[in-house]
């Protein structure tokens, strides 16, 4: 039996709540990591034998992901791991409610970049995460993480204020050999120099990148913040990066951006078809990405639609010579009724 876990890292308890909620940190991004588990589960899953165990935060993608394969689908149990003590007993305690036995869940509470868990049971072959943004971690204050095998291979750690590369390379090192994973993403680390763009050309030039999907902004409650979703792959058929531009796939729900099944099912679509589509989608090559200097935002390959108004220059042209005649003939009348009464 083909083991399919996933591994979801830290939740978002780096953003400052509203003091009225003490815990919206727990549930702010919930929405936006459900859209990952759909383009996963809907797009890639539909296989024999299929199982996925998405994680952590405070348990709600686990439970998503069974809700859309269904409890059946998940038979190898769930693995996570959460850094906040306060939101690991929620997830367990999720868990417990919604009918997961103590035996099919294993929920570890630990710093996912410096203290990982369940060693034992990588490699994952489906990775859901929605990690913290741009949150400072050790990085090159500790001597140890440069010689960790998840970091090593790309040669340069994540900033110590911008961790986001780190759990990318976290997942990528934990990914199985025909795995997927999808992270919720910073649009920040897809442009940024530095180290940051080190480990993006690693990424490109290893073919581990496989999609990237730029999501509508105002999504979350409380902040405007747009993100990006993450594809990886290690056994892509192709060389190519997929950039699809959803920032219109979206309806308005009072001060806040949502998207409707319709949008999701459009931009799953796309990502199954792997097709140019003007002002959506643009399939890049290798080649092409590198004379981008590994910029990976999606503006850069996918021009916008200009929705401006477009002029008819010839017949605006016509239509200000015939202005100008009017004119002209008043000017004469004019000139007459004058000469008429100077008379």
């Amino acid at each position: 039996m083909t083991r399919f876990r996933t591994q979801l890292n830290r939740s978002v308890t780096h953003l400052r709540p509203r003091k009225s909620l003490k815990y919206q940190h727990i549930f702010e991004f919930r929405p936006v990591s459900f859209y990952a588990v759909d383009y996963c589960t809907d797009a890639l899953c539909i296989k024999d034998g299929v199982k996925i165990d998405p994680a952590c935060g405070s348990g709600s993608l686990l439970l998503k992901a069974v809700k859309i394969l269904g409890k059946d689908a998940v038979r190898n149990g769930f693995y996570g791991q959460e850094i906040n003590i306060t939101t690991y007993n929620l997830c367990r305690i999720n868990m417990f409610l919604h009918d997961v036995g103590f035996d099919k869940f294993n929920i570890a509470c630990e710093d996912t970049l410096t203290a990982p868990q369940h060693w034992d049971d990588e490699p994952f072959e489906l990775i859901v995460s929605n990690p913290p943004y741009s949150v400072k971690w050790e990085g090159s204050d500790n001597p140890l993480l440069i010689n960790d095998p998840r970091f090593t291979p790309a040669g340069a750690l994540a900033p110590k204020s911008k961790a986001d590369m780190a759990f990318i390379m976290h997942s990528l090192s934990w990914l199985a050999e025909n795995g997927t994973a999808a992270i919720v993403c910073f649009p920040g680390i897809m442009y940024r120099g530095g180290a940051e763009q080190k480990i993006r050309t690693y990424l490109i030039d290893n073919n581990f990148i496989d999609c990237i999907i730029q999501l509508p902004s105002n999504l979350f409650f409380g902040t405007s913040i747009t993100t990006c979703i993450m594809v990886l792959k290690k056994g892509k058929p192709d060389n190519k990066v997929l950039f699809i531009d959803a920032t219109n796939e979206c309806i308005k729900v009072t001060n806040n951006n949502k998207l409707t099944a319709d949008n999701i099912d459009r931009i799953v679509a796309a990502f199954t078809a792997r097709e140019d589509e003007a002002h959506f989608t643009h399939l890049a090559s290798h080649d092409e990405v590198e004379r981008n200097g590994y910029n990976l935002s999606v503006s850069t390959y996918v021009e916008a639609e200009d929705t401006r108004e477009k002029i008819d220059i010839v017949k605006l042209n016509a239509e200000i010579e015939e202005i100008v005649a009017r004119e002209q003939a008043l000017r004469d009348e004019i000139d007459k009724i004058i000469t008429e009464i100077e008379v």
